[in-house]
């Protein structure tokens, strides 16, 4: 299954288990395997446990969102021998409990380090756990505490986004309940929206509904799709996705779309 795994992102021969091999092998992954909630629109069940995940993100080449991509990544960091912490995350809320998000903590050289390959592609690299602010492109990102709870904040410049977690293992039953409301339940963003991400080289591309933004160093981009055959081409040809049933749901997307941004 590993050597299937490094298959899958490009990596054709030995990892170390170092810093700079945590950070090659992120950097592989986040290139190759999309941030995606696909089967959520589409009203299927999300992976849930490595077998699954990996026969969805790996033999069947799709993406994922925070459960599989994580879930994905440290089961690869710990066939490598990385020591590796899941830590629960509540998304854009500084009160209630985690576990909307899944994050990891990697110990290297006695160091902990926030690794996220499954929160859209903003981190692009390991970051220190340690307050300080620095750029992964086309984002500013931070890292700050307070009273106990780490919050990584990314923003492209005109929107900022955030997760709190604490260093502490993610309960397994608070993961369950939340990835099961995210899927199920019509508050649910993934439910009721398609989104699909992607991080290519210092360029994230970003598909929700029908806007199609490209963001980099100098700006966005955005595109407005203009039916269910552009939206399956550019889902195969800019996300590496080939999911034809989608085009099932082009008139929700629609719909959607002028409910948020009115018809036109």
């Amino acid at each position: 299954m590993f050597a299937d795994y490094l298959e899958r992102i490009g990596i054709d021969g030995p990892v170390p288990a170092t810093r700079d091999g945590l950070g090659q092998l992120m950097t592989a992954h986040l290139g190759t395997i999309p941030f995606e909630a696909l089967d959520v629109f589409l009203g299927r069940e999300s992976a849930d446990g490595i077998e699954a995940i990996h026969a969805k993100l790996v033999r069947r080449r799709r993406g994922g969102w925070c459960y599989e991509q994580n879930g994905l990544f440290g089961w690869a960091l710990g066939e490598m021998g990385f020591e590796v912490l899941p830590v629960a995350a509540r998304v854009n809320k500084t009160e209630g409990d985690p576990g909307g998000h899944l994050a990891l903590l990697v110990r290297v050289d006695g160091a902990d380090l926030l690794v996220d390959v499954g929160f859209g592609g903003s981190q692009a690299e390991p970051l220190p756990l340690e307050a300080h602010e620095t750029r992964h492109e086309p984002f500013a990102v931070s890292l700050s505490n307070r009273d106990g709870w780490w919050r990584y904040a990314e923003d492209p410049g005109d929107k900022p986004f955030f997760y709190e977690f604490r260093a502490v293992p993610a309960e397994a039953a608070q993961l369950s309940h939340w990835r099961r409301w995210q899927q199920r339940d019509p508050g649910s963003s993934f439910v009721g929206n398609l989104v699909a991400q992607r991080r290519v080289g210092n360029e994230h591309l970003s598909l929700r509904g029908r806007v199609f933004t490209v963001q980099g160093p100098g700006g966005a981009a955005r595109h407005l799709v203009a039916d269910a055959d552009e939206l399956v081409d550019l889902l195969r040809s800019r996300f590496d996705l080939d999911v034809p049933e989608i085009a099932e749901r082009w008139p929700a997307i629609v719909a959607r779309h002028e409910e948020l941004f009115g018809a036109g």
